[in-house]
């Protein structure tokens, strides 16, 4: 993983698609006393990915795994946004003038913040046109 404290771990959890297979996941993810503060679960037609921003993400795929589930470390970035229509065009519009490409996404309302969690082809680079564009991001200390 990457060393700079904007880029954020993200944990994909594979889950068969079938029934009964999302409780299991989250039977381990209560077993292993993970927090999970922001998720996506996206499927295809044999298994489905549970993306989760989590607390303690090293100790919580060390853990995952132990149990025998398929989980991966991935560095995405936090772009605070407001929850404003269109809040997200700013960023969107640095990434596609710098050619980085947005693989995925995935937003959070909180009380008091918003965050767009997104996996890009070139995290360093993301945040080195985010900051000098005034962008906030938030560190993985803040989730």
């Amino acid at each position: 993983m990457m060393a700079d404290e904007n880029i954020i771990t993200q944990l994909s959890i594979f889950v068969n698609n079938e029934p009964g297979r999302l409780a299991a996941v989250a039977s381990t993810l209560k077993e292993c006393n993970i927090n999970m503060k922001a998720f996506n679960l996206a499927e295809s037609t044999e298994f489905g990915i549970l993306r989760a921003i989590v607390d303690n993400p090293i100790e919580a795929y060390d853990c995952i795994r132990s149990k025998g589930i398929i989980v991966k470390k991935t560095d995405v970035l936090g772009v605070l946004i407001e929850d404003t229509p269109g809040s997200l065009l700013h960023a969107a519009d640095v990434f596609g003038r710098e050619g980085i490409n947005i693989e995925y996404g995935y937003a959070y309302t909180g009380r008091t913040t918003s965050v767009f969690f997104i996996r890009v082809d070139d995290p360093e680079k993301a945040v080195q046109v985010l900051k000098s564009e005034g962008i906030p991001l938030v560190k993985e200390s803040e989730i």
